[in-house]
């Protein structure tokens, strides 16, 4: 015979497996949403490919912020491990493996196996991605690499596959600011840390964000701020959508909280003197 503790044990179980039937029937719904952002990011592409000087322009006073703070470290990095290959080559890789690549695992990971998670990633990067394609279009950004700054895109040079992943025809070059290379990496590193148990994957959920964010510098991809830019958006929009979550989730709860300490529950003698009463 099955004791209390059995049971109580086997619905926990049951409550917290994962619901693969339901998540199955979403995988349309979250296809429909992956059109929908390629149909956006394209359109916000033609938009900012025709405005080359524009973009030039908000290089040149991006770079004189970076110098007005001291922070315009770019060409100074990018010299240090010039002649590193194996430096070189490895950032490279981080740059070019460690972000879509990544992304679609740990999505795909947080969808069969912590649904909560996937749900919160999700928001975050729809979120922080509709911002991220509305400063795209107001204020685009040359890369360091196509600023005529005397730096070396390194991807292009010394690698084929980031350009066999995504041709310049359908990569948006004046995406600079924010990163989102960064932000996102960020993003995937902080579920990977909160949802795995295991101790090799939550030090790589450490570790990707802060190669990744080293790597676009080096690459001539992105400039210092627009890290910190791409940071400071994530996880802005991630305490957007954990505190609406929240809020969600609590608004149903209070209400019979306070009833059920409001309200004592009536003891059997009480019940009894009511009923013997005449009517």
């Amino acid at each position: 015979m099955p004791t209390l503790r059995d049971i109580g044990l086997l619905r926990a179980w049951r409550a917290t497996r994962p619901n693969f039937h339901g998540t199955w029937r979403a995988v349309p719904r979250e296809l429909l949403f992956v059109l929908a952002g390629v149909c956006v990011y394209f359109g916000v592409r033609g938009v900012t490919a025709s405005d080359a000087d524009t973009a030039q322009q908000n290089a040149a006073d991006l770079v004189d912020l970076e110098r007005a703070v001291g922070i315009y470290v770019e060409p100074r990095l990018q010299d240090m491990i010039d002649n590193s290959d194996a430096i070189m080559t490895f950032m490279n890789w981080v740059y070019i493996w460690g972000h879509w690549p990544v992304i679609t695992a740990v999505l795909l990971w947080l969808f069969l196996r912590h649904p909560p998670g996937y749900r919160e990633v999700r928001n975050t990067m729809l979120l922080s991605g509709g911002i991220g394609l509305v400063v795209f279009v107001l204020s685009p950004v040359a890369p360091p690499r196509l600023a005529e700054l005397g730096l070396v895109d390194t991807v292009t040079q010394y690698s084929t596959s980031y350009r066999v992943l995504q041709p310049p025809a359908f990569v948006n070059q004046y995406a600079a600011m924010p990163s989102l290379h960064v932000g996102w990496d960020l993003l995937m590193g902080i579920a990977m840390v909160t949802w795995s148990s295991h101790l090799l994957v939550r030090a790589l959920g450490v570790a990707l964000p802060t190669l990744m964010a080293i790597s676009v510098v080096l690459t001539a991809n992105h400039y210092v701020i627009d890290a910190i830019a791409g940071i400071a958006l994530v996880l802005a929009c991630r305490w957007v959508v954990r505190s609406r979550s929240l809020r969600r989730m609590a608004a149903p709860v209070l209400p019979v909280q306070r009833r059920a300490v409001d309200e004592p529950v009536p003891d059997g003698s009480a019940v009894a003197d009511r009923c013997a009463q005449p009517r």
